[in-house]
């Protein structure tokens, strides 16, 4: 038999789990994207013009990540690539009308809302809430895993859902 607090902690792990698959599905079914591809987008979107590199620092993922998924927004004619006459080395990636479209009809996904009730809490309970979530990864043998810090369940530079 389970003990109680067992019972709550897996419910409410099983709750968030959950939450993060029906706002991934969402987004699937409003855009095509995987939470990965539209933290990317948003990225570019935020910069106007950016190279992979620079997407990847401000995103925290690979660069091999970021070319794959821009490859991806590239098909589907979200962002577009160009170099410039003076340094043809540098890929400059743009958004396009038709990722600007696709933005705007995004819903809200889980870690816009997440970064934004999570940076209301005092410190004290964001730190209480980080040591916690950083023990259960080592409780679950999850602490040695890679993870970008995107709620995205699957592998990041994926094709979304149908």
């Amino acid at each position: 038999m389970i003990e109680p607090r067992t019972e709550s902690a897996l419910r409410a792990i099983r709750r968030l789990l959950r939450s993060a698959d029906l706002s991934e599905k969402r987004l699937a079914m409003a855009t095509g994207l995987t939470p990965s591809q539209l933290v990317v987008l948003q990225e570019v979107a935020r910069e106007g013009e950016a190279t992979a590199g620079g997407i990847a620092t401000a995103v925290q993922f690979s660069q091999a990540t970021v070319t794959s998924i821009v490859d991806r927004l590239v098909e589907r004619s979200f962002v577009a690539r160009s170099r410039r006459e003076n340094d043809r080395r540098k890929v400059w990636v743009t958004i396009t009308l038709v990722g600007r479209a696709i933005l705007s009809s995004a819903p809200d996904v889980m870690q816009d809302r997440f970064q934004d009730r999570f940076s209301q809490l005092p410190d004290w309970e964001q730190a209480m809430i980080v040591a916690m979530l950083e023990r259960l990864s080592a409780v679950l043998d999850a602490d040695s895993l890679e993870a970008a810090p995107v709620i995205d369940a699957g592998i990041i530079d994926r094709i979304a859902p149908d």
